[in-house]
């Protein structure tokens, strides 16, 4: 036998070493130590009753943050992406006609995804921080006349928090099906998917339920089902079929599960806990405490002389303002991945810079789930401060 070519490498022979930061950036979130221990549970096999008992726990959960009775209703192996995927994968087929609604780079997302599977797709653009009226989007509706139409609800590039009211009868008017990116809003602002006739809504397990990335809730209205379940086409990736997919999750009435897939059973216990977290503080109460954390936040930034990027208010301050995700214009003469690096050097403190249309113009701060507090909102603007004192300014 020839001998080892590759030796083990010596980065290997020391211990794991992961340092502790606040991660205030727009995702992914802290995990508490509640989750990360429900994670740290025996694996045990992933077609085991066990499994299946957590794994309808989990649907139950979903179905609560969703406000749904939906019984297409579970988690996909994978992060936000794989759900925007597996939403568009299963509705979708080539030549059909897609919408996307482009607020950030969400909807360039969705389009991108549609284009690569043979869809027609066009777009109706809002400018960066702003959103679009129920109007704009049934003239592009009526002109279009798409099977599908996609809306990033909480957009966390921009930090734009995007009305639903009325969008769904909208789409329901011209038989087309209604997809909502609520990744970065579900949990942390008020969301309805039946009520708000939501046919494909997802979501991503980092974000406010304080999971670990790589799993992500995703319901089917029944309208959304009858598209699936009768396509002339099988779905493009066999990872995502829903056909597939609905059995390992028990949403198809049949009395045995095949297999398809080894799930991610750890990450099935942390997210069976974060689900259970949300529940037990209750979605009204998360949804208020959010709002209130983010208008405390708003009101320092502005007494700092910062300004915010989504300029709207209606009714209430943050109404338009994603309460989960800050956007702040970035100071005029400074360098802002300056400031970025400043914050997490001295203060152990994430933030982010744009991203997609916003990339050079914003700050983005996410206060999430439990980070979502007035004493870490104190903790950020004092970071904030010491890095407007210290970091350089040009004189232009």
């Amino acid at each position: 036998m020839p001998s080892l070519s590759v030796p083990p490498p010596k980065c290997l022979q020391k211990p794991l070493v992961v340092p502790h930061h606040h991660m205030f950036g727009p995702g992914p979130s802290n995990v508490p130590p509640r989750i990360l221990e429900a994670g740290a549970n025996p694996v045990i096999g992933h077609m085991h009753p066990e499994i299946f008992e957590i794994m309808s726990d989990i649907k139950s959960g979903i179905q609560y943050m969703f406000q749904t009775q939906n019984k297409m209703t579970l988690a996909v192996s994978g992060t936000g992406h794989t759900a925007m995927e597996c939403a568009i994968f299963n509705t979708v087929e080539p030549g059909d006609s897609v919408l996307a609604a482009v607020n950030g780079i969400w909807g360039e997302r969705a389009a991108e995804m549609a284009e690569r599977i043979g869809a027609k797709v066009n777009t109706i653009v809002a400018p960066p921080g702003g959103y679009l009226t129920n109007t704009d989007i049934e003239k592009a509706l009526s002109k279009h006349r798409p099977a599908l139409f996609f809306l990033a609800h909480g957009e966390s590039s921009t930090g734009v928090l995007h009305p639903l009211d009325g969008i769904g009868q909208l789409c329901h008017k011209y038989n087309c099906l209604f997809l909502v990116d609520s990744v970065a809003s579900i949990g942390g602002t008020p969301l309805y998917m039946d009520q708000q006739e939501i046919d494909i809504l997802y979501t991503g397990s980092q974000k406010v339920l304080n999971a670990p990335p790589g799993t992500a809730p995703i319901s089917f209205s029944e309208r959304a089902c009858q598209k699936v379940f009768n396509r002339r086409t099988k779905p493009v990736s066999f990872f995502l079929d829903l056909n597939w997919l609905a059995n390992y999750w028990g949403c198809d009435d049949k009395p045995t599960r095949v297999y398809h897939h080894t799930g991610p059973v750890t990450a099935f216990y942390s997210l069976r806990e974060s689900l259970a977290v949300l529940a037990e503080e209750g979605l009204e109460n998360s949804w208020e405490r959010h709002e209130t954390v983010a208008e405390y936040f708003h009101a320092g930034l502005e007494s700092m002389g910062l300004k915010l990027f989504v300029k709207e208010k209606v009714r209430k301050p943050t109404l338009t303002r994603l309460p989960t995700v800050t956007t702040i214009v970035a100071p005029y003469g400074y360098d802002w991945k300056e400031i970025m690096s400043y914050i997490m050097k001295t203060h152990n403190l994430e933030i982010s810079g744009g991203l997609g249309p916003s990339v050079g113009l914003v700050l983005r701060v996410g206060l999430m789930g439990c980070n979502s507090s007035k004493a870490n909102v104190d903790m950020v603007l004092a970071a904030l401060r010491d890095a407007l004192k210290h970091c350089h300014r040009s004189k232009v």
